[in-house]
């Protein structure tokens, strides 16, 4: 996606900040005014080989494309929000266990590498968490003071508010993909078996579709992949499959649905939330027809069913995470 330019006048050079969404398959970054409005945006794909450094030089170069498109330089911002999968140490920047990226399977010091690297302060916080946050603060989830927030793409990702605070426990908490859906099922990323992304993360449902074709199963899945020049069943290729009706994806997006379903009444049964909001690249791509069907896989599993919570599609869009990343860096925010 080319870098997206907005009006700038230099009386926001001093508050603006940065907001980086490290996904499985792509970098956004944003440079926000004091109000979070986008004054430039910049997309890169995520690095599918080396190891963390790697992933931290796409990282600069997708902040320094936001900041030129914005017409300021990285080290002019107040500060910068990065959203990173795996158990984030908010304290140090440190991020341990991010297994959808590329040699990531140790801790590494991203917080202090891009500091290093781009000449401003950068907080750290989980991906789906700042994505939640930013929901909360500015999109669907204004309205609630209690919510989960479940990303659904490359992997399948939470975060909580409780009681108009974020939670994030002692840095692993809103792991909702690796709630247990099945005892001794799939093999999940993770390495653990039976969770819910193991059966919904677009990883997982990728590698499903594969092994399935293996085995002689037809599909325009890799078919449309191909036409479009990419390497991954991306969430705009699922999309286009189930358009077509076809019946390996319609199959795998099924299970992926009732995955959720079950994974997300088990969350709610415990936390009795007021508000589910369902965004990532799967979720936004989908909509509301998904919602309301991962709505209605929910509901046999609610222990408080004739008061289920309110089901919302995240209203920030591909921004979303960047956006609420960004919220890290406001000032006075340690």
């Amino acid at each position: 996606m080319p870098a997206v330019k907005t009006a700038f006048t230099p009386r926001t050079a001093g508050t603006a900040r940065g907001g980086i969404d490290l996904g499985g398959t792509k970098i956004e970054a944003v440079v926000v005014d004091a109000n979070s409005m986008v004054l430039g945006s910049a997309r890169r794909p995520t690095p599918t080989g080396g190891g963390p450094n790697d992933v931290a030089a796409e990282l600069v170069r997708a902040l320094t494309a936001a900041c030129a498109a914005a017409g300021l330089k990285p080290e002019a911002l107040s500060g910068v929000g990065v959203g990173s999968p795996g158990i984030v140490d908010a304290a140090t920047g440190a991020v341990s266990s991010a297994r959808n990226l590329p040699g990531w399977d140790g801790t590494f010091g991203l917080g202090s590498a891009l500091t290093a690297a781009l000449g401003t302060r950068v907080l750290v916080g989980n991906d789906v968490q700042v994505a939640t946050e930013g929901e909360f603060m500015l999109g669907s989830g204004k309205s609630y003071g209690s919510l989960l927030g479940v990303f659904w793409g490359t992997g399948v990702g939470g975060g909580l508010i409780l009681d108009g605070k974020p939670w994030v426990g002692r840095g692993g908490a809103g792991e909702i993909g690796h709630t247990v859906v099945k005892l001794g099922g799939r093999r999940c990323p993770c390495g653990r078996r039976g969770c819910v992304e193991a059966y919904a993360g677009r990883g997982a449902m990728e590698a499903r579709a594969r092994k399935r074709v293996k085995k002689g199963a037809k599909t325009d899945l890799f078919k449309l992949m191909e036409e479009k020049g990419h390497t991954r069943l991306t969430s705009a290729i699922w999309a286009r499959a189930l358009e077509r009706r076809d019946k390996l994806a319609n199959k795998i997006i099924d299970q992926a649905v009732a995955a959720l379903g079950a994974g997300i009444a088990s969350a709610v049964n415990l936390l009795d939330v007021e508000a589910v909001v369902i965004g990532g690249g799967l979720g936004v791509r989908f909509g509301e027809p998904f919602a309301m069907r991962i709505a209605a896989e929910m509901q046999p599993h609610l222990f408080n069913d004739t008061r289920p919570p309110a089901i919302r599609v995240a209203a920030l869009g591909d921004l979303g995470g960047a956006i609420g990343a960004a919220l890290l860096a406001q000032a006075g925010r340690s």
